[in-house]
């Protein structure tokens, strides 16, 4: 009867923690967090598809004769465009942009400004841009931020019209037959309205290739000062996935810690007796190691010797050359404290084979050393001494 009973409380008990367990397990959550990193997200996201008008300012070589307020042109564009990244991205679209200019050399029609020939152009342009988001490179991406400043740069090519009058006077746009190189960059100011929309600045410089027929205006590149306001609809999937992490609740009853702690503290107290019964043992004589020939201290992240230390290793090679039949174990150390993998090992390495290229110079044959190094702690009595396990130690093989 007792044993049936003891196996029934030993059930409810197994139970009541499987209970337990489980309604704990139910309490953790996971959610996003954008601090750990983020995910690249599929091709089919986050694109892009922007329309932008504004007015544009020409260069050329003549051009700059002209009146500034009569320079002015419109210009606009139509672009679709992905980002890969919350920094990198491309677009790629058509432009469209009139330049006003002058020229030496003009058509039956062209009006005359002072000995220049009045010409405009019209271009029509297939273009491609790679941008970087400087916002998200400099602060971190954050889908909520309003304003984000990037930095793009791109190029394309130009179909060139040119704005001519016939003998009737009028108005027609002449196929130049001519097809010019244009590079550009830009600073690009983007808000926020939505998680769909945004509105932007751009701010851009234009470099044309110069026209090569009959209608040149100009013998050198021309530039194009911009301008341009834009909207941007952003498609589905718009932000960036954040790691998925486990948020664990704080517990509610702590009794299972207390009795967890009073069984620990229980045993330490059995260990603290069972160490002083082994102390009060007779210890046999203690074996004493050989210690190393020499060993050559060094400070944090540095591997070059001091003058002190040349000068005990002049002693070293002393020894070395005496003893011509031993060998010599060189090795090499770093704390595990500080820095990372690859910095402690090129400082071992460098620590080590200075060392041991000091001693050859001494006169010391490379045969009689062995250069190692060691990935361990020389000493490893923990992080207030780390400056023990910088060093390289010389011992007798």
């Amino acid at each position: 009867m007792k044993k049936l009973t003891l196996l029934a409380c030993a059930c409810v008990l197994a139970l009541g923690q499987t209970l337990a367990a489980q309604e704990q397990a139910q309490e953790i959550t996971y959610v996003d967090d954008c601090s750990q990193g983020y995910l690249f997200n599929r091709f089919k996201d986050n694109w892009f598809i922007t329309g932008e008008g504004g007015i544009g300012i020409n260069f050329s070589e003549h051009g700059s004769a002209r009146d500034w307020k009569d320079r002015w042109e419109p210009t606009a564009g139509l672009y679709v465009g992905k980002w890969f990244s919350p920094l990198l991205g491309v677009r790629v679209g058509a432009n469209w942009q009139k330049m006003k200019a002058l020229s030496e050399i003009g058509s039956q029609y062209d009006e005359m400004y002072g000995k220049y020939y009045k010409q405009v152009y019209s271009e029509v342009g297939v273009l491609s841009d790679v941008m970087f988001n400087v916002t998200n490179w400099v602060c971190g991406y954050h889908p909520g931020r309003i304003y984000n400043l990037g930095v793009y740069v791109g190029g394309g090519a130009y179909w060139a019209f040119k704005k001519t009058w016939d003998a009737n006077g009028d108005v027609d746009w002449k196929n130049a037959h001519d097809r010019v190189i244009a590079w550009r960059c830009g600073i690009t100011n983007t808000f926020n309205v939505s998680k769909q929309v945004q509105i932007g600045l751009d701010l851009r410089f234009v470099a044309t290739g110069n026209h090569s027929n009959e209608l040149t205006y100009t013998n050198k590149t021309s530039y194009n000062a911009q301008a341009l306001l834009n909207v941007t609809y952003l498609f589905k999937k718009r932000e960036w996935s954040c790691p998925v992490v486990p948020v664990c609740p704080e517990p509610e009853n702590c009794d299972a810690y207390i009795a967890r702690l009073q069984a620990a503290d229980a045993r330490i107290n059995d260990l603290e007796r069972q160490l002083k019964d082994c102390l009060n043992r007779p210890q046999p004589e203690p074996v004493v190691e050989k210690a190393p020939l020499a060993t050559v201290y060094y400070p944090i992240n540095v591997y070059k010797m001091s003058k002190t230390d040349a000068t005990v290793l002049e002693a070293v090679a002393n020894v070395m050359k005496d003893n011509p039949n031993k060998q010599y174990v060189l090795t090499g150390w770093a704390d595990n404290y500080t820095g990372n993998d690859q910095i402690n090992t090129r400082l071992r390495h460098n620590r080590v084979n200075g060392v041991a290229k000091y001693l050859e110079k001494q006169g010391v044959p490379a045969s009689q050393l062995d250069v190692t190094i060691n990935n361990g702690n020389l000493c490893d009595l923990g992080e207030k001494y780390v400056a023990l396990d910088r060093a390289v130690t010389i011992e007798e093989k």
